[in-house]
C-alpha cells in the first residue's frame, strides 16, 4: 500500500521560505509521478508542481515558477518542494500525490491520482 506523509509546513511572513516534505512509502516510485498540489479554503485544489521518479522531468503551475522547486532524493524515497519568495496567496494545505505510469499531459489533473498524502497547513503573512 502506498503511503505519503507530508511535512514542513508551517507560518512564515511573505518573502519568505519554507521547504515541504513527501515521505513515500510502500512501493518501487520509478515509473511513478509525484506532485504537489494545494488548496486554499473555498477552492478548488489546485497543481503546484511535479516530478517523474526516475526520469527526474518537472513541471511548475505558471504561478510558482521562477519561486519553487521540486526535487526527489531516490535514497531517502522523499520529493522536496523548496518555496522561495513566499507570497499570501499562498496559503493553503499543501497535498502530495502518486500517480502511476501516467502521461506527462495529465500530471496537472488531481483525477489523474491515486495516492494522497494528508496534507500540511502553509501560511504566508503579509
Amino acid at each position: 500500500q502506498v503511503q505519503l506523509v507530508e511535512s514542513g509546513g508551517g507560518l512564515v511572513q511573505a518573502g519568505g521560505s519554507l521547504r515541504l516534505s513527501c515521505a513515500a512509502s510502500g512501493r518501487t516510485f520509478s515509473q511513478y509521478y509525484i506532485s504537489w498540489f494545494r488548496q486554499a479554503p473555498g477552492k478548488e485544489r489546485e497543481f503546484v508542481a511535479t516530478i517523474h521518479w526516475s526520469g527526474g522531468g518537472t513541471n511548475y503551475a505558471d504561478s510558482v515558477k521562477g519561486r519553487f522547486t521540486i526535487s526527489r532524493d531516490n535514497a531517502e524515497n522523499t520529493v522536496y518542494l523548496q518555496m522561495n519568495s513566499l507570497k499570501p496567496e499562498g496559503t493553503a494545505v499543501y497535498y502530495c500525490a502518486a500517480a502511476f505510469g501516467i502521461s506527462y499531459y495529465v500530471t496537472q489533473s488531481s483525477r489523474s491520482y491515486d495516492y494522497w498524502g494528508q496534507g500540511t497547513q502553509v501560511t504566508v503573512s503579509s
